[in-house]
């Protein structure tokens, strides 16, 4: 089967032992706004809050971002098949940078996996997509730290997290953001942290 993805330049490229290739490009709003929207529309994807928006209006967000020096995105593909979405921001370009004392080095992600086959499960898939992100951020981009910030509902990001080696830190609430081109709810937030030292040692 050919790789749909394969033209596309990557920011990175690695092979995970055990699990394939797995390659991160930069998103494309357009292109890939009805996989995402696909994706985000789903109720498991509820965190995400993107349910209810149109196909138009997820790729209106993302190329809103492309727009911004402080926030990108990036879809991640294992072995062609679409894997997960990757967004990284500036924490302290961000409302979660209100919340907690942002350190030189550190950066923040989201990360939205892709939907398991039917009847299949995801299972293994989250470890060899973290070690390439991880690589990815903290290596490539020469980052000292990783934040994250799951809601505290979603029990099962924040348990993946942990599985992966972040450290839980505080609960804090983000604060609603109302601007002509974005709105973001008030959000009940779990942060979490991985270092470099605890990812990679040394």
């Amino acid at each position: 089967m050919s790789d749909p993805y394969a033209s596309r330049p990557a920011v990175h490229e690695q092979k995970v032992d055990g699990f394939g290739t797995v390659r991160v490009l930069p998103l494309d709003p357009a292109a890939d706004a009805p996989l995402l929207h696909r994706w985000v529309s789903e109720e498991r994807a509820v965190f995400w809050g993107m349910n209810g928006l149109t196909e138009q209006q997820v790729s209106e967000i993302y190329a809103h971002m492309e727009t911004l020096d402080t926030h990108h995105a990036y879809l991640v593909v294992k072995d062609g098949e679409p894997a997960a979405l990757l967004q990284t921001y500036e924490p302290d370009a961000d409302r979660v940078g209100e919340c907690y004392p942002v350190e030189p080095g550190d950066i923040g992600i989201h990360v939205l996996l892709a939907p398991p086959e039917p009847g299949g499960s995801s299972s293994g898939w989250t470890a060899g997509l973290a070690a390439a992100v991880s690589t990815y951020v903290l290596l490539v981009l020469d980052r000292r730290r990783i934040v994250v910030d799951p809601d505290v509902a979603n029990e099962k990001a924040i348990a993946r997290f942990v599985r992966q080696g972040f450290t839980a830190g505080p609960r804090v609430v983000l604060p609603e953001v109302d601007l002509p081109d974005v709105y973001l709810p008030e959000k009940h937030a779990q942060l979490a942290f991985l270092t470099r030292q605890a990812a990679f040692g040394g």
